[in-house]
């Protein structure tokens, strides 16, 4: 039964239902509002995955890149990068690293440039205010201000409060023995990378590729022990250093050579440097020149005309091939003619001499008599055998490459055979000098550790031994009876041959300066080491004279006493020494 109440609320329901909103019903209405929130949320989602997607673009983009370094500062892994310990064949250190701080600047953090400059300069005396000023109004995330100061200096600038300053973390190679061994450590740069010397050579062996990827940062590296005995190579760098003074020369230099092993036991060059500070710079800022010409290396890095100690090659090889024997006599009597030009003997005898006098005379005309029993091509190639005309290898970066005349012709051979018209450098002459008297092996120089047995395998038999014992005995002769009595030593057999050449000057030779040289061989009667010296233009020496005899003869004597002992050689005193010296 219906009733009135309930057909009441049928209308009302009816009536709403009916009812319309701009012409929509109500529930039109709302199913249109319900797209619209759904459409409006959709977009949101939509935006927020384009926010993401590029979020994410960039991210993979920033990992597949290699990694931006500002241009004012290097990788943590670089920055700090440690070097091994470089120690002597007996454990003394010759360099080391330090643990420094740089100081460097957040422009952008600066609140008060003028007076962050001021305040610096309180502590840093030596401070370029323009600069620094400079540097700390730049736009530039990153300036270095100064690099490696000392923990007093770090300590005073913190309790100075100025932001936008901080310190890194560095290293500084130390040199304890300064100049010393200058020229065979080398030296590095600000970042502690190689130069020159050992130092650069280290980095070549792969210290460099380790930098780069970072594994050499606040590690403890193996040291690196050389052959050099300080205790020699401080005698040694003294005794040059005091000739060049006293003898008023240029430039000095010597080389201690073990003849078995090739090791360099000691090996230094004056004008020299300090490695602790390789450059200098004058007050006006420019750079100290006489200063930078100690950088160079004048003993593995320079050629020189090598003069009479070129005779022992000479003679060596008219023996070695037969073309004489110690009993020849060679017609010296007279001027030797050639193309043109003569050949006149320093301190001639007008008569033939015997090939031991044609060595303790040194006599040009015997010299160049005895070469030219020799074919060119096979002079040339025994001068290569020996390693003299090509470019010398060993571990030091800095090496000189000899001249030689192109092509060669008989009066070369001739100029050669007693030293002039090849160039080749000192320590090369030690090495084949070390050859003439230790068998007949040339063995490459090293500045590393090496034992006899591991020399003899990499060695090469460039004369016969029978030549060598030959060789021996000439200088031996020549240190008993020629120019090489002033490097005698009691007790230590000291035997070589001295060279004086005329210096060459802008393509010229100079006739009233010399480049000297002594090439020495100790004990000769079982030789062990060679000692070889060198001194440039000296204006003075012993006696009053200029020629090798009187100062490099002298530097040799001087070495051999003081170091002879150090280096095992145990003195001989009395008795017969010349076991060696068979009756020819």
């Amino acid at each position: 039964m219906v009733t009135p109440t309930r057909i009441h609320a049928l209308r009302s329901s009816a009536h709403f239902a009916l009812v319309k909103f701009g012409g929509q019903s109500l529930k039109t209405r709302r199913k249109s509002r319900t797209k619209q929130s759904r459409q409006r949320v959709g977009m949101l989602i939509g935006l927020f995955l384009c926010s993401y997607a590029v979020i994410g673009g960039r991210l993979i983009q920033y990992g597949m890149t290699s990694n931006l370094v500002s241009g004012g500062i290097r990788r943590e892994s670089s920055r700090a990068a440690s070097r091994p310990d470089i120690l002597d064949r007996n454990g003394e250190l010759l360099a080391t690293d330090l643990n420094m701080v740089s100081l460097y600047g957040e422009p952008r953090r600066i609140v008060d440039a003028d007076e962050a400059v001021e305040k610096l300069a309180s502590v840093i005396p030596d401070l370029d205010w323009a600069e620094t000023h400079k540097k700390l109004t730049s736009k530039s995330a990153f300036q270095w201000l100064r690099r490696q100061l000392t923990p007093k200096q770090q300590a005073e600038i913190l309790q100075l409060g100025i932001p936008g300053l901080g310190f890194r973390p560095e290293k500084r190679r130390f040199y304890p023995g300064g100049a010393t061994a200058a020229h065979i450590l080398g030296y590095v740069d600000i970042d502690n990378q190689g130069l020159a010397g050992i130092e650069r050579y280290i980095d070549r062996q792969g210290l460099s590729a380790l930098r780069e990827a970072g594994l050499t940062s606040d590690i403890s590296l193996a040291p690196v022990r050389l052959s050099i005995d300080l205790r020699v190579q401080s005698i040694v760098h003294e005794v040059i250093a005091n000739a060049k003074l006293a003898y008023q020369a240029e430039a000095a230099g010597a080389v201690v050579l073990n003849v078995d092993t090739g090791e360099v036991l000691a090996m230094a060059s004056v004008p020299d440097f300090d490695p602790n500070q390789p450059s200098r710079t004058l007050p006006d800022g420019s750079v100290d020149q006489d200063y930078a010409k100690g950088l160079f290396n004048r003993m593995s890095n320079a050629t020189y005309e090598m003069g009479s100690t070129f005779k022992s090659f000479t003679l060596a090889m008219g023996l070695d091939l037969g073309k004489i024997t110690l009993n020849s006599v060679v017609d010296a009597s007279k001027p030797y003619r050639l193309s043109g030009f003569t050949i006149h003997d320093d301190h001639g005898r007008g008569r033939p001499l015997t090939v031991p006098e044609v060595f303790q005379y040194s006599s040009n005309i015997g010299t160049a008599t005895i070469a030219s029993m020799v074919e060119l091509p096979d002079h040339q190639a025994f001068l290569t055998r020996l390693g003299l005309l090509s470019k010398m290898k060993t571990e030091l970066p800095e090496v000189a490459t000899p001249t030689q005349p192109h092509p060669w012709r008989k009066i070369n051979q001739a100029t050669i055979s007693f030293g002039h018209g090849v160039a080749t450098t000192p320590l090369q002459t030690a090495v084949a000098g070390a050859a003439l008297i230790n068998g007949g092996k040339l063995i490459e120089p090293t500045f590393l550790p090496r034992t006899s047995v591991e020399a003899g395998a990499s060695a090469t038999q460039v004369i016969n031994p029978s030549t060598s014992a030959d060789m021996r005995f000439l200088f031996h002769w020549n240190g008993v009876k020629g120019s090489g009595r002033n490097a005698l030593v009691p007790g230590f057999n000291v035997g070589g041959k001295t060279g004086t050449a005329d210096k060459v000057v802008n393509g010229r030779y100079a006739k009233n300066l010399n480049f000297n040289a002594f090439l020495a061989g100790f004990p000769m009667n079982r030789p062990r080491y060679v000692v070889l010296t060198v001194i440039d233009a000296p204006l003075s020496g012993e006696k009053g004279g200029r020629l090798a005899a009187y100062t490099a003869a002298p530097m040799v004597k001087e070495i051999i006493s003081r170091a002879g002992a150090l280096l095992g050689v145990q003195p001989h005193f009395g008795g017969d020494q010349g076991q060696l010296l068979v009756n020819y």
